[in-house]
């Protein structure tokens, strides 16, 4: 070996080591556990919660401060569901973790990338990302800095050249030595860098956080005003005012549908992890149920990724194939192109014996789709694609790619090769084509069927020929095989017209991948892509969601959102389907949550609004405490919503989920705030005693409550019948042998009819309006 590329001798690692210049660096990865304790404990709703239960202490109200056992339980529960989950994915990085190859006392091993130390010697490859700012001591390679830089261009680098931390190498091969570690490196991050993509954010939590900002803001002047109407106006004492008034408060609050859809969505990160998926964006769970358009790559997800050498066709009589063998064999032992149809070539000929010697070499890339080498006494050997090499494709190429092969013509020059420009010369002439196969995956074919059964459109791009696509694709059954275009045919701007209605596009550069995902997302489209090569890595992160197989390139696995750890196609289905299922049950239950936040925002401005009426007798003080409330939440909003929200749910997912939940939530709630004011009104004209009023709006507040759980039970099956039961029945023996707790009484003689009219006009009317509102699809 070259001394220049011995590498460090173990002692001169060691001195290193001792120095402290290793690249161990403590980036951010995940959160940390107090990171996790801080946000299931220290978050706004909890420090209202404790706000409250501050003040109710402070006025003795000891039986209202149950709730905050229940505010206790979520954080544990919450804290508890993360580190699971963290556990989980850490778990699954130790599987995903990728090796670098360095050089040490002139033998090349594979080490962790904390583990390299300054001045090692690093052979990095097609395909790897580079861990550590370093400069070419031999070879050349091309690479892509776009996630540093956002340029998307090509970069030759040679002896002398400069290699970024977190930029991959797109084509080549390079022996490179460190010279910056840890902290020096480029912008203090390392394997970090190549994470750095469109932030995902939770769209519940977003709707959520908009009620929350919005009840922020009115918090303090409405518990004020609420805290004046009921002590100084009204003249109750100081508990009762301070425990009416935070009850309001509390009530506004959807603190149980946030906890709610958090726990969900680490339950699916922990489902998924089971399932050897690694979820490395937790709200990329909740993009998949969203996602309508989901772009494949040919190979390694409807194709195996095995390729094989089927034949080598002679297009020219100037060599034999024996000759052209031979050439062959040469180009791949000195080529250092390491993607898969470069390893299958290898595999075929690398056994045959050969004395040429070489001169330049250009590496294949994805971009040009070829390469070049210089062979001493033959002249300019390429390899690549036909359309780029040929100007007019023979009959042979046409009928190898109607049987799905890929297809690469070995063609020759007699002008050598600039390796500045990587210009093709004129005299290209072909001398062979190669044909190539790649199984189909016994599943694709199935797959394919499911997911455009559940109206997930289907895109596939390919660098591959089109017409080579086009039939594969046609071999695993995917229904619109015949749609297909050209992408080195077509301009940006025809790319784009045709984004939407084509379905599979052949050669297409990375740049053109990228401007597809670009194109289906100003569309209005949620994207998801599957990918494994390194010019995948434009589109994958451009995507909504990014998906890829562990087999792939190690750069991929890096900026992707989910990693399929069994590189296995048909689990694509089940991941996406598991999105669904959070989110439309959480969309499901949301409606039963919102219900108190309407009423309770609704029934504290009539409250204030009450004042003007001037007489005591007129004001309405708010009508529950706290007790009640959570009493009553443990039958309507604990038990039932969380079991629904693991059911099985796979249908497409609705939008403005905000708008759809508070349509169903409101009526429920206005049903409530006119049956108070019926009630209040009964207690000024009609003589009603105030307990009377206040166990009809109790049991009024659980009814409508109970209906929202019954109607999230429809249809009904088993065990959806044990949960309306569990509702029902809960509630109202709770509610009885409790209610000196709740400080109501029992339904009497005269406060009995009155429920059951109320509950018999509002029945059936909320079960009309909920048909109305389709409320009852099949989930």
């Amino acid at each position: 070996m070259n001394r220049q590329l011995q590498g460090l001798t173990q002692m001169e690692v060691k001195r290193r080591i001792d120095a402290g210049k290793t690249n161990h660096f403590k980036a951010k990865t995940g959160s940390s556990n107090w990171e996790i304790f801080r946000r299931n404990v220290f978050n706004s709703f909890n420090m209202l919660n404790f706000a409250i239960f501050v003040a109710l202490i402070a006025v003795q109200a000891w039986s209202n401060l149950f709730f905050f056992g229940i505010i206790v339980l979520n954080a544990f529960t919450g804290m508890m569901t993360e580190l699971r989950a963290r556990r989980m994915i850490d778990k699954l990085n130790l599987m995903n973790k990728d090796q670098i190859r360095v050089v040490r006392d002139g033998q090349v091993s594979a080490i962790d990338p904390q583990d390299i130390v300054l001045d090692d010697l690093m052979l990095l490859s097609a395909g790897e990302q580079v861990p550590s700012d370093a400069k070419v001591v031999d070879g050349m390679a091309e690479l892509n800095e776009a996630m540093l830089t956002g340029e998307s261009d090509l970069i030759l680098k040679k002896d002398g050249k400069e290699l970024l931390s977190g930029s991959y190498l797109v084509s080549g091969q390079v022996y490179a030595r460190v010279i910056h570690v840890a902290e020096d490196n480029y912008a203090n991050k390392l394997m970090l860098e190549a994470k750095t993509h469109k932030p995902i954010v939770s769209r519940i939590l977003y709707n959520m956080d908009k009620i929350a900002k919005f009840t922020g803001k009115i918090v303090i002047p409405f518990g004020l005003a609420l805290f004046f109407e009921a002590y100084m106006i009204k003249q109750l004492s100081l508990q009762e005012s301070v425990v009416t008034s935070s009850t309001a408060l509390l009530g506004m609050l959807p603190k149980g549908i946030a906890l709610l859809t958090i726990t969900s969505l680490l339950t699916a990160v922990i489902k998924l992890g089971m399932k050897h998926v690694l979820v490395q964006e937790m709200y990329s769970v909740e993009t998949l149920a969203r996602v309508d358009v989901l772009c494949l790559d040919k190979t390694g997800t409807i194709t195996q990724g095995k390729m094989t050498v089927k034949g080598l066709e002679l297009l020219s009589k100037r060599y034999t194939k024996e000759e052209l063998e031979g050439l062959l064999a040469a180009y791949m032992q000195h080529s250092k192109d390491n993607n898969s149809t470069a390893q299958a070539i290898r595999n075929a000929y690398e056994g045959l014996e050969n004395n040429y010697q070489v001169g330049d070499i250009i590496p294949f890339s994805s971009d040009r789709k070829w390469g070049a080498m210089v062979i001493e006494g033959v002249g300019t050997l390429f390899l690549g694609a036909p359309e780029m090499l040929l100007k007019e494709n023979p009959q042979a190429v046409e009928q190898a790619q109607a049987r799905g092969s890929r297809v690469l013509i070995l063609a020759l020059s007699q002008s050598g090769i600039d390796t500045e420009t990587m210009s093709l010369p004129n005299d290209v002439e072909g001398l062979a084509l190669l044909e190539i196969a790649d199984p189909i995956r016994e599943d694709a074919a199935e797959t394919l069927e499911y997911l455009r059964s559940e109206d997930v459109t289907l895109k596939i791009i390919s660098g591959d020929n089109p017409v080579t696509v086009s039939h594969i694709a046609h071999q695993a059954g995917f229904a619109d095989y015949q749609s297909y275009i050209d992408c080195s045919k077509v301009s940006d701007e025809e790319l784009e017209a045709l984004a939407e209605d084509t379905a599979i596009f052949g050669r297409v550069s990375p740049h053109q991948k990228k401007l597809l995902i670009q194109t289906l997302n100003a569309n209005g489209h949620t994207t998801a892509m599957t990918g494994d090569g390194v010019n995948d890595i434009l589109a994958l992160r451009e995507a909504d969601c990014s998906i890829v197989m562990a087999e792939g390139d190690p750069a991929t696995r890096q900026i992707a959102n989910l990693v399929l750890m069994d590189s296995e196609f048909k689990d694509i289905p089940e991941i996406l389907f598991e999105g669904r299922r959070v989110v439309n049950n959480i969309a499901h239950i949301a409606p039963i949550f919102l219900i108190k936040t309407v009423y309770s925002f609704l029934l504290g401005l009539i409250c204030i609004a009450s004042i003007v009426f001037g007489k005591a007798e007129y004001l309405l003080v708010f009508p529950f405490i706290q007790v009640q409330m959570t009493l009553a939440g443990q039958f309507i909003e604990g038990l039932p919503p969380f079991i629904l929200t693991f059911e099985r749910n796979i249908r497409p997912v609705e939008k403005h989920f905000l708008r759809r939940s508070l349509q169903l939530s409101i009526p429920n709630a206005l049903m409530l705030v006119i049956s108070v004011l019926i009630f209040h009104l009964s207690q000024v004209y009609l003589g009603m005693s105030n307990t009377d009023m206040l166990t009809l709006s109790y049991y009024m507040m659980g009814s409508t409550g109970v209906l929202a759980v019954i109607r999230a039970c429809i249809p009904l099956n088993k065990g959806r019948v044990a949960l309306i039961i569990y509702s029902v029945f809960g509630f109202f023996i709770s509610s009885y042998y409790l209610r000196d707790v709740i400080e109501i009484s029992t339904l009497n003689s005269y406060t009995l009819p009155i429920y059951l009219v109320a509950m018999a006009i509002c029945t059936p009317l909320f079960f009309w309006i909920s048909y109305k509102q389709g409320a009852f699809q099949k989930a």
